[in-house]
């Protein structure tokens, strides 16, 4: 684990699931709730975790042996996407990082979340990035992404004035640097960090 009030881990759990056609977040995948998969990835290299659930959603259960403190927050604006999310999940944030992941994603690498954190932490040449994230087919991932709290946090706020939900649309307003391939997939070879789960047929194509 790293160093204490370093990092705060916020899992996104607050999508409607409308393609799965149920509650996808409850359902079983290897004995445990698909939401405990990505809490338990995210306690293993953070100091809290912050689970962000919808404005009217039900208090999902939460994992018992998580190694840090799980907290539940609500989205600050309803119905405004994932980045609605986020700010509650910064808002609510005792660290100085932070590492963002859906709770749809049942195969998180903890080696590659703590190489987003350290990357993100590090000394560099210039403006410290305020991101890094996952770069795959030429794209930039928005999830798993270490976020700089405290320069992200202000930038997330000023969007849920405007018309910006997506997380892809608040990079174009950050500094963001990239994992490339041949770096973190040496950590996570099949690429199961890049993977959520939409519909049923994602858990068989886990």
């Amino acid at each position: 684990m790293v160093s204490p009030l370093l990092a705060t881990g916020i899992v996104l759990a607050g999508g409607r699931a409308t393609r799965f056609g149920a509650d996808k977040l409850a359902v079983q995948v290897n004995g445990r709730p698909l939401l405990h998969h990505a809490i338990l990835a995210v306690a293993t290299v953070s100091d809290e975790v912050v689970v962000v659930i919808g404005s009217d959603g039900a208090r999902p259960p939460l994992p018992a042996d998580a190694e840090v403190r799980v907290r539940v927050v609500r989205d600050a604006v309803a119905n405004r996407g994932p980045l609605a999310g986020l700010a509650a999940g910064l808002a609510a944030a005792r660290g100085r990082l932070a590492i963002v992941v859906g709770g749809d994603q049942p195969s998180l690498s903890p080696a590659v979340l703590a190489e987003l954190l350290l990357w993100l932490g590090q000394e560099a040449d210039g403006p410290p990035l305020d991101a890094v994230a996952l770069a795959e087919d030429g794209l930039v991932r928005p999830l798993p992404a270490a976020l700089r709290v405290a320069t992200v946090r202000p930038v997330v706020a000023a969007l849920l004035d405007g018309e910006t939900r997506s997380l892809v649309g608040l990079f174009e307003h950050l500094r963001v640097g990239t994992l490339e391939p041949e770096r973190w997939r040496a950590l996570d070879p099949d690429g199961a960090s890049l993977r959520d789960v939409d519909t049923p047929d994602d858990l068989a194509r886990r």
